[in-house]
This record gives C-alpha cells, sequence and structure tokens, in this order.
C-alpha cells in the first residue's frame, strides 16, 4: 500500500505539467476558436475559414508540400537508414552522427547558409521559390526521418531475410514481403514525424521562398502578431484537428503492420 501510495505522489508532478502546458493551452484555443472579441460564443472563426478561398488554397499547397516532403525524406532516408543499420558493412557510429550532427544547429541558420547555396548555383528562391522550398524541407526534417528507419532496422530479423533467400526469392520480393512489413512501424512513425511539423513550418517558406511560398502556418503566425486571437486560434484548431487524424492513421497503420495484416502491394 505504501509503494502504490508512493507512485500516487510520483505521477503529481507530470499531471501538474499536463494540465498547465497541454490542457490549459488547448482549452484556451478551443474558447478563442468559438468566440468573438468580446469573448461572446461566436462561429465567427470558422465563417471567416470556410468562407474563404484563399485559406483552403494554402491548406491545400501545405498539404502538397507535406506529402512531397515525406516521400522525397523517405525515399532517401530508407535505403540510406537501412544502410547504416547494417553493421557488416557501417561498423562505425561516426556515419550515424555525420547524419545528426546537423540537428545541433539551428534550423534557421542551416536555412539560411542553404539558400546562400541554393543562389549560388542559380535555384535561390527568387526563381525557384517552390523548389527551393521544397530543398529546404527535405533537408532540415531528413534527420527525424532516417532515426526512426534506423533504429528499426537496428532490430530486424536477419533470419527472416536469410530464409527468404534459401527459399529462392529474389531481392526485390525479399524486400516487398519481408523487409518492408517489418520496417513498417519506422516508415509509419517517422512519415508522421515529417509531415505534420512541414505544414506547420513557415520559417523555412519565408526564407527559401523569399515570401512566395505560404504555408499554413505561416497564417496561423499572421493572425497572431496581428492580435487577431479568434481567427489564430481556429487554424490552430483546424492544425489540431489533422495532427489527430494523422496521429490515427498512423496507429492503425502500426497495428496492422504488428498483426500481420498489412498486404504489401
Amino acid at each position: 500500500m505504501q509503494i502504490r501510495s508512493t507512485r500516487r505522489y510520483l505521477s503529481i508532478p507530470y499531471i501538474v505539467f499536463m494540465v498547465v502546458f497541454v490542457l490549459l493551452p488547448l482549452l484556451l484555443i478551443g474558447i478563442y476558436a468559438f468566440s468573438d472579441r468580446s469573448m461572446m460564443p461566436s462561429l465567427g472563426p470558422a465563417t471567416n475559414f470556410f468562407g474563404s478561398s484563399s485559406r483552403y488554397q494554402v491548406l491545400f499547397v501545405s498539404l502538397i508540400f507535406g506529402l512531397l516532403n515525406t516521400v522525397v525524406s523517405l525515399l532517401i532516408a530508407y535505403p540510406l537508414a537501412y544502410f547504416l543499420a547494417d553493421r557488416k558493412v557501417n561498423k562505425n557510429i561516426v556515419l550515424v552522427m555525420l547524419f545528426i550532427m546537423p540537428m545541433w544547429i539551428n534550423f534557421v541558420l542551416r536555412t539560411w547558409a542553404l539558400r546562400d547555396v541554393l543562389n549560388y548555383v542559380g535555384l535561390g528562391g527568387g526563381d525557384y521559390p517552390e523548389f527551393a522550398t521544397l530543398i529546404g524541407l527535405v533537408y532540415n526534417y531528413l534527420p527525424f526521418m532516417i532515426m526512426p528507419l534506423y533504429t528499426t532496422m537496428l532490430r530486424l530479423d536477419k533470419s527472416q531475410i536469410e530464409a527468404s533467400q534459401d527459399l529462392g526469392a529474389g531481392p526485390i520480393r525479399t524486400f516487398r514481403k519481408i523487409i518492408l512489413p517489418m520496417t513498417m512501424p519506422g516508415v509509419v512513425s517517422a512519415a508522421t514525424m515529417v509531415f505534420m511539423p512541414t505544414m506547420t513550418s513557415y520559417v523555412i517558406s519565408d526564407i527559401l521562398g523569399e515570401g512566395k511560398v505560404t504555408l499554413f502556418g505561416k497564417y496561423i503566425e499572421i493572425y497572431f502578431t496581428q492580435n487577431q486571437w479568434h481567427d489564430g486560434s481556429f487554424l490552430a484548431l483546424i492544425m489540431l484537428v489533422l495532427i489527430f487524424a494523422s496521429v490515427l492513421v498512423s496507429r492503425g497503420f502500426a497495428k496492422k503492420s504488428q498483426k500481420g495484416e498489412l498486404n504489401v502491394w
């Protein structure tokens, strides 16, 4: 009994933290999102959002950039993580650290440096704002894609891969039926970590797109800096709904992969 009571006391700091820094801010966002300037209940922010085609366009553009960044980062990170996780090839943790060390530098500094590089090679945001923004997103979020894949691939059951090869399966079939299903939890986790931050990012698009690319996070920042808390809170609520939906989808994929119900192609 004494041990149980002690555990309850140990949970108090966590509960206080969750209430003060998570629940209360979410409650304030919900109150502002459905009220007017006099703090009376109102659907004005919702009407402003659903009645504006420009906001739909920004949301659509953000979704496109989120999907493109996720797909491109995954195509780069998957073979790279598989290579780094192969102890026969990579026997030194230094190679892994080379891909993690850029995360130690402030991403604003990294983005400004990348802008100078792109301008030097003629791919700056003045002429190619969308392409420059996509390069910046991939450059900044690629480590977040690599790490979940790398940690998942370290736990791969090599015996299943060897058994597939011994039974006559080729490299492509072994990858489709053995490697990819086993790494799917890492793929889902990595995709979630990249997709949602991409939609809320606006510093990268401001610097590399030179103001010609507007993502959804930029709209939220504009409204809050202009003291339009109600419209900004409703946009933030839209983002919370999208985050919640992406988490549900990712959990569904993870559960199917764990149960072996996920069919790959």
